[in-house]
């Protein structure tokens, strides 16, 4: 059945143009050399998974497939979780198994290096990656905050009066200094109206929460100066550079390092411009550990993260995402996953199990396989594969003994390491810190002004009661002359009344003398 075979995967692997060999074929057992296995450039913006069993080789599946995006041109961002990936900046060792390994696939084994960065998101292990609070967005931070639906929404107002009043959310001194003002300050009477009132219980969860994760060390991420995206897409000698983010000292904040890497995807989402189809991706994101993105997601998460993926794939970004089963990628995003890698499962438990059986009905009927026989005794550096051919159209499914990696499959050595990144240009665009004018300081503007204005009218207040109440007084006490004017005026009225007595007297006694 060799011929057979060699024909049915020729005809469903053969892009016309640029494209990366993952392998060739494996048939009762046996690598069939001639039948190449190869995934088009074209295609792999349509997104991918790479799932398997631990110790299967999923990250030496990521390395080779980086390689070899590298040697086209295409810029690669990886994450590194164990920090094991930097050997990609090594020509590999050269030994019998790795040159028996490409002699069955076709492609003699030569070491090569390749051009990386090394980021790190606590700054200790690479050059600083970080984010502001306004551009992680409130899903994003609700999600690490661990806040339930009417939490989420009161952020959520904030971000959005935050955005109409002009007020940079740069780091979580901000956003504390914005819930204040708005809970209990001046602001709390401005947003009633037009936002909702913020309740102290909420209010008092929120800050709780931000205070949990500052003390977690992790703060550090929000601030400036902000990664640039555009730093991803670097080439050196025509070659793309794999740019990797070391996580290995933050390993224990899993829900930290999966929602930053969302947020890196939602930049690129947001300020990549459409480029439709092209022939070879801009960028190519692999999304290791994917499945502690969704532990317990948010309706309103899982709904941002199927739009990213639905949508960014016109931006030319293809995304693979890594994880052990299949079944940990919810099906709306799974469904727009049109690259499959799968290697080994174990079926060690009832779980494990069922995990299996739901894999094998995602899989179409193979001619050549059972596969959920082929699943179960997949060697380590082997994998069973469907992708999109150039045209679109899912490929037949095949067992493929991978391509080794041509790097170390390893951590660089230390001096190197440390050479990588102390030259680096990001490492002096990004260690320090920016420090500008923000929404804390604003505020604090803002609240000192009113106080001030507050004061101010006060003052006005109690002058003008001031001169209010002298004026009455004036007004009740006459002056020296007023006073001499009103004793005349007397004296004049009681003289003048004396005189019409007399002139009375005289007129009455003048009269009754005639008589």
């Amino acid at each position: 059945m060799s011929q057979p075979f060699i024909d049915k995967i020729n005809a469903s692997y053969n892009p016309k143009g640029s494209f990366i060999q993952l392998g060739s074929g494996i048939l009762k057992g046996e690598v069939i050399t001639d039948a190449k296995v190869n995934l088009a450039l074209k295609m792999m913006n349509r997104h991918g998974l790479i799932a398997g069993a631990t110790g299967t080789g999923k990250t030496r599946t990521l390395q080779l497939m980086a390689e070899q995006l590298s040697d086209a041109g295409v810029p690669v961002f990886m994450l590194d979780v164990k920090g094991d990936l930097s050997g990609l900046a090594e020509p590999g060792n050269t030994n019998d198994a790795l040159l028996e390994r490409g002699s069955l696939v076709g492609i003699p084994f030569i070491p090569a290096a390749f051009p990386i960065e090394i980021f790190s998101i606590s700054g200790k292990l690479g050059s600083s990656m970080r984010i502001t609070v306004e551009d992680f967005g409130p899903i994003l931070l609700a999600r690490i905050l661990d806040l339930n639906e009417t939490q989420s929404g009161v952020l959520s107002a904030m971000f959005k009066y935050a955005d109409d009043t002009k007020l940079p959310l740069v780091d979580l001194d901000d956003l504390k200094k914005l819930l204040s003002y708005l809970s209990e300050g001046a602001g709390a009477e401005e947003i009633k109206a037009d936002y909702g009132k913020i309740s102290t219980a909420s209010a008092g969860t929120i800050l709780r929460k931000i205070v949990a994760i500052e003390q977690q060390g992790v703060a550090h991420i929000f601030g400036e100066r902000e990664f640039d995206i555009q730093d991803l897409f670097g080439k050196v000698d025509g070659k793309g550079v794999i740019t990797l983010l070391n996580i290995a000292d933050i390993q224990d904040q899993p829900l930290l390092f999966s929602t930053f890497l969302l947020s890196l995807l939602a930049q690129l989402f947001k300020k990549m411009p459409e480029v439709g189809d092209v022939e070879k991706p801009k960028l190519v994101f692999f999304f290791d550990e994917a499945h502690l993105l969704f532990n317990g997601a948010s309706k309103a998460f899982l709904m941002q993260v199927e739009q990213i993926v639905r949508l960014i794939r016109s931006k030319g970004i293809g995304v693979f995402f890594c994880t052990q089963a299949a079944t940990d990628i919810p099906e709306s995003v799974l469904g727009q996953l049109g690259n499959r890698i799968q290697h080994a499962l174990r079926a060690f438990t009832p779980n494990d199990a069922e995990n299996l059986r739901k894999t094998v009905k995602t899989y179409p009927t193979s001619e050549f396989y059972e596969i959920d026989k082929v699943l179960t005794s997949l060697g380590t550096g082997q994998a069973l594969i469907t992708v999109l051919n150039d045209k679109g159209i899912p490929t037949e499914v095949v067992a493929t003994h991978l391509v080794p990696a041509r790097a170390i499959m390893g951590p660089a050595n230390p001096e190197m390491y440390n050479t990588i990144v102390r030259n680096s240009e990001y490492y002096s665009k990004y260690q320090q810190r920016v420090e500008r004018r923000t929404a804390s300081e604003i505020i604090v503007e803002r609240q000192t002004s009113a106080e001030a204005k507050r004061v101010e009218e006060k003052a006005q207040e109690e002058a003008e009661k001031t001169t209010k109440t002298n004026t009455s007084s004036r007004s009740r006490r006459q002056t020296p002359l007023e006073a001499a004017q009103t004793q005349a005026s007397r004296t004049l009225a009681r003289e003048g009344a004396k005189l019409l007595g007399k002139i009375a007297n005289g007129i009455l006694n003048s009269i009754f003398k005639r008589k």
